[in-house]
């Protein structure tokens, strides 16, 4: 991942000590990545996913200046109290950003939500109205802290997730915007109830005027070879770099298709495959696992501004 992140941006990692970083950065030199185009930040996490934990950056159309918007991290709703540590590595991770942190007060994942940088996006209500996040808000409550900190004007709620997915239906497991109108949406003709659930999104987004939405195939159900559990596996779980774009693959018959939509809506980056069924079977993905941070400078922006 670090690999083809470096091909063209900065990757910064956290790291929890000096023996972790020179682990880290023997691995990446045999792998043949930039190490110019990588920095450690010491920076002690519990788990990796820095999309829920970690800040949500902002930037402002006319200064170019960088914000950073901290929500409350719950351990997707109080399941991992082992993992509630995370809430201060993330404040962490946007103080030593550079930017002003604004923080809303309100529970909220970063993978629980997808923007098209135009006003727009994307959530689940099974996610954002689930009562072990924010009970005391209402559904109109949520879309007003949204708007407010994010700066967006039309909220799409789809229904819920995949199964396997333990925070409750993640968007980035299911639906993404890959431009400001086109989403691809995970889609399954199976009568079962990941086919049932998938199906009643893409029904929401096909009636919208303003979205082109397109099926994005599934791979065939991954169960743990330990417990049996279903795992979240999904193609909608990708990275979009400056240079590439970071596929799950699984060995599946499905991974070609996928990575060739993707590539039909990205046709100026390279498609960058990773093998991810080690990354399912602990809960999450590759967007699950990064969070871009935008290289703007200038005076810190208004939450208001627009991504």
């Amino acid at each position: 991942m670090v690999e083809a992140i470096a091909r063209g941006e900065m990757a910064r990692i956290l790291v929890q000590d000096a023996k972790t970083k020179a682990r880290a950065e023997k691995m990446l030199e045999k792998c043949g990545a930039s190490m110019g185009n990588v920095a450690f930040e010491d920076i002690p996490t519990i788990d990796v996913w820095i999309r829920d934990y970690g800040p949500t950056f902002l930037v402002n159309n006319s200064s170019k200046a960088k914000g950073a918007v901290k929500w409350i991290f719950n351990a997707w709703g109080n399941k991992w109290q082992d993992l509630l540590p995370d809430n201060a590595a993330g404040m962490a991770v946007g103080k030593r950003s550079g930017s002003r942190v604004f923080e809303p007060g309100i529970v909220l994942e970063g993978g629980s939500i997808d923007v098209n940088g135009a006003g727009g996006l994307l959530t689940s209500e099974q996610c954002l109205l689930n009562k072990n996040r924010n009970p005391r808000l209402s559904k109109n409550g949520i879309e007003e802290k949204l708007k407010e900190n994010l700066a967006v004007d039309e909220i799409i709620w789809l229904k819920k997730g995949i199964q396997g997915d333990d925070t409750d239906g993640h968007i980035d497991d299911f639906a993404r915007f890959v431009s400001k109108k086109g989403v691809i949406c995970a889609f399954s003709k199976k009568d079962d109830e990941d086919g049932i659930a998938l199906r009643e999104n893409y029904r929401i987004l096909d009636e919208d005027p303003e979205i082109e939405v397109e099926k994005l195939p599934m791979p065939s159900a991954l169960h743990a070879s330990d417990d049996g559990r279903t795992l979240p596996a999904s193609y909608a779980n990708f990275y979009i770099s400056n240079k590439t774009v970071l596929v799950p693959s699984f060995g599946d018959p499905a991974d070609k298709d996928a990575a060739a939509l993707l590539q039909s809506f990205f046709p100026g980056r390279d498609i960058v495959q990773i093998r991810s069924n080690e990354l399912v079977y602990g809960y999450g993905g590759i967007h699950c696992m990064t969070q871009q941070q935008p290289s703007a400078a200038g005076k810190p922006v208004s939450p208001a501004a627009r991504l």
